[in-house]
């Protein structure tokens, strides 16, 4: 068991640790020993929630050993496996997930402003924010809002001053040096660059949210009518 600590959240989870910072090789480590544990599955396992440089696994209480404390039973359960590999179940591995976006205008209001911000056009801007290459680095803030990396840095601005009370479901925006999508209206300060009409959250669906942890994403410009 290398690469990481392993710290304990009360008495339910265990966190394993694998930097301390917002760091684009921590996250994919992070997706990789996800999916290598997925591929494992011990019977203690509840779920596995990561974010951006940690992976917290939670014990089913019922599925343990009466006679064995459950988060000693998952610590020696790591130390005892070899995760180097992730295999096919690592979610960056797949094709990305083109999200269809309009830019610009109502749907759009602060992209010229972040264009300003960065001494080019709102055009290009436009091109920077669709060329990237995004993972879904964590899901958090609502349900389904996919924190992304891969921002290209010219576009990266600082968070309003002032959020707004409500921003429409489907918003694409930026927020320091990452982008999002608003899976419902909601409060915020990022900056919105346009609209997309995929809907991100839907509990109804086998699986509720449309992006996972780990999974890549690319933006494409919409042409009028395709995303509204």
């Amino acid at each position: 068991m290398t690469g990481f600590t392993v710290e304990r959240l009360g008495e339910e989870a265990l966190l394993l640790r694998l930097g301390d910072r917002i760091d684009d090789d921590a996250n994919r480590r992070v997706h990789a020993l996800a999916a290598a544990i997925d591929a494992r599955w011990p019977p203690w396992l509840c779920d596995i929630v990561p974010a951006y440089a940690s992976l917290a696994l939670f014990v089913d209480d019922d599925r343990s050993d009466p006679d064995d404390a459950p988060l000693q039973r998952a610590e020696r359960w790591l130390q005892a496996q070899d995760l180097s590999a992730a295999g096919d179940r690592d979610p960056g591995r797949r094709p990305p997930l083109e999200i269809p976006v309009r830019y610009g205008g109502e749907y759009g209001p602060d992209l010229e402003a972040v264009a300003v911000h960065a001494g080019i056009t709102a055009e290009e801007a436009v091109a920077l924010h669709t060329a990237g290459d995004y993972r879904v680095a964590m899901l958090g803030f609502a349900p389904g809002f996919p924190y992304l990396l891969g921002l290209d840095p010219r576009l990266a601005m600082p968070r309003m001053d002032t959020p707004r009370t409500r921003i429409p479901a489907g918003s694409v925006a930026i927020g320091g040096a990452q982008t999002g999508i608003y899976p419902r209206a909601s409060p915020g300060g990022w900056r919105i660059l346009g609209h997309t009409p995929l809907v991100l959250f839907d509990p109804a669906r086998p699986a509720p949210a449309l992006l996972e942890p780990g999974r890549r994403v690319r933006f494409v410009a919409a042409a009028d009518g395709d995303a509204a």
